[in-house]
């Protein structure tokens, strides 16, 4: 592996020859171990009969070990300038597409075309939930989606009802997928070295939603108004951020056998299915 990126040595050179600069703004942070870069493909189950996507490539550092272990890999670039570092550092690897294009703007159906393929991803900690939220509610055919991110986005996607890090992160990416914590992953596995740990998170996407609503929109806004303010009770946080009626709500909840002091947090995912269900049964749309 001398002639890696996964080298730092390899990687200083490549960046010094290019006269690289980071940029805060695209929240780069790039591999330089092996060993995680292994975690990452054994989480996503890569074969060589895998079709990858793989979103923020850098430097091409993991898009190396993808293209050793994968049958096809689309690698999609928003910075210009990591272009031409992409084109020598992945020069002669024929399964490799490199795509310049924002993620958030990419029609990733015509980009990766018919037939299944697994997401794979180092994201910059700035975007990470809203690319993760247009992967998971796009209906894209991935089987899977492995991405770094932050250690705290990755407690929070994975936490129970009750626990400090439950939110409407955590039910959102449980509505579609499943969330498994493959790998801790310390600062001094990238360069520059980000201020906090990050995490590998395989999310394997369900056949069927987890739970089945009349109105999915109410459903979210129920989510998003219970964790708005969390210190206040279900009946404050959804007349206030719901705009829902406090006497409707008041009814609606002895009837889920929940109290008029429960607060958001230690609701499960199904038990705010039932109050929307509940909510569309009383004409709130």
């Amino acid at each position: 592996m001398e002639n890696y990126l996964s080298n730092p040595k390899v990687t200083i050179d490549v960046l010094q020859r290019h006269q690289f600069r980071f940029k805060k703004n695209f929240g780069q942070n790039f591999l330089i171990d092996d060993h995680v870069i292994g975690k990452i493909i054994r989480a996503a189950g890569i074969t060589k009969e895998s079709r990858v996507l793989e979103i923020g490539p850098g430097i091409g550092t993991l898009t190396q070990h993808l293209s050793d272990v994968a049958g096809q890999v689309v690698a999609v670039e928003i910075d210009g300038n990591l272009i031409p570092i992409l084109e020598e550092t992945l020069a002669g690897r024929d399964n490799i597409r490199v795509v310049h294009q924002d993620i958030l703007k990419c029609d990733i159906p015509a980009l990766m075309g018919d037939g299944p393929f697994s997401v794979v991803a180092n994201l910059p900690y700035y975007i990470t939930t809203p690319i993760i939220m247009q992967l998971l509610e796009s209906g894209i055919p991935a089987e899977s989606i492995t991405v770094m991110v932050q250690k705290e986005v990755a407690d929070r996607m994975a936490a129970a009802p009750g626990t400090k890090d439950y939110g409407a992160l955590s039910l959102a990416v449980q509505y579609y997928a499943e969330p498994y914590l493959a790998a801790n992953v310390p600062p001094n596995c990238f360069m520059p070295r980000p201020n906090v740990g990050s995490a590998v998170v395989r999310l394997d996407r369900r056949t069927e939603k987890k739970v089945s609503v009349q109105d999915e929109k109410l459903l979210f806004r129920l989510i998003r108004a219970s964790f708005g303010q969390r210190r206040k009770t279900l009946v404050n946080a959804l007349s206030h951020g719901a705009e829902l009626p406090k006497d409707m709500i008041r009814e609606v909840l002895p009837e889920q056998g929940l109290s008029e002091t429960v607060r958001g947090e230690t609701l499960s995912l199904e038990q705010f299915g039932a109050l929307a269900d509940a909510f569309s049964a009383r004409g709130i749309v």
